[in-house]
């Protein structure tokens, strides 16, 4: 579907998206990061000559979709807290923030819709998405302070992943 200067055009813009939310210094801008590295891989994904590229890049958008709308909600949530001093209780905000990076990363429990996804992409692009794109969300993970849920987390795919 795309020439090579597409993709090189794409996949830079993915590094740069990565790069972005590993750098951020906030959470809004590596929220930002997220969506530029979203936005970089589903033009990868998609084929036009293959059905199943196309419904996996569609469930990969809606759920990265869902994903990021909930993560700039807890990322609303904490700016509200820390600038305009309401009474959020902060292990709320960090839990709605580590289930949508985990949403984000395809981890367990939030991996039901990633085997469904690897269906419809070519190894290359599985490649990248087993990789690549979970690079900055699990960077994020490492900067929130929720140790017990993370280890359940890695319990549990652990245990999924060895049935």
């Amino acid at each position: 579907m795309f020439n090579n200067s597409s993709k090189i055009l794409f996949i830079t813009m993915m590094i740069i998206g990565t790069l972005i939310t590993v750098t951020a210094n906030s959470w809004l801008g590596a929220w930002m990061g997220l969506e530029i590295n979203l936005l970089s891989f589903i033009p990868l994904m998609s084929d036009s000559n293959n059905l199943k590229s196309t419904e996996a890049s569609l469930k990969y958008f809606l759920t990265q979709a869902l994903a990021s709308t909930v993560l700039l909600f807890s990322v609303i949530l904490l700016m509200l807290k820390n600038n305009m001093n309401y009474e959020i209780n902060s292990s709320f905000i960090s839990m709605i923030t580590l289930s949508t990076l985990l949403l984000k990363s395809g981890s367990a429990p939030f991996h039901f819709w990633f085997p469904n996804l690897m269906e419809g992409l070519t190894w290359m692009n599985a490649l990248l998405l087993m990789t690549w794109q979970k690079i900055a969300p699990l960077m994020l993970i490492s900067y929130l302070d929720v140790k017990n849920i993370l280890l359940i987390s890695v319990i549990l795919s652990v245990i999924v992943g060895a049935i």
